[in-house]
């Protein structure tokens, strides 16, 4: 699934960040060389990355 449109972030490229350390979005986008843009994915990539977070 495609979590951010502006960046073509998919949600497997979110769970791999946050399982190399990223705790919020804004460290997933760094994470991922990439930078926020409109911010509507900031929800859905925090979701996930608490789910992966919770799961280690």
């Amino acid at each position: 699934m495609v979590v951010c449109v502006c960046n073509a972030i998919r949600e497997s490229q979110v769970r791999d960040a946050a399982r190399a350390g990223s705790v919020t979005p804004c460290q997933m986008y760094r994470a991922l060389g990439r930078q926020p843009k409109c911010g509507q994915c900031a929800i859905l990539a925090r979701a996930i990355i608490d789910e992966e977070r919770t799961a280690a």
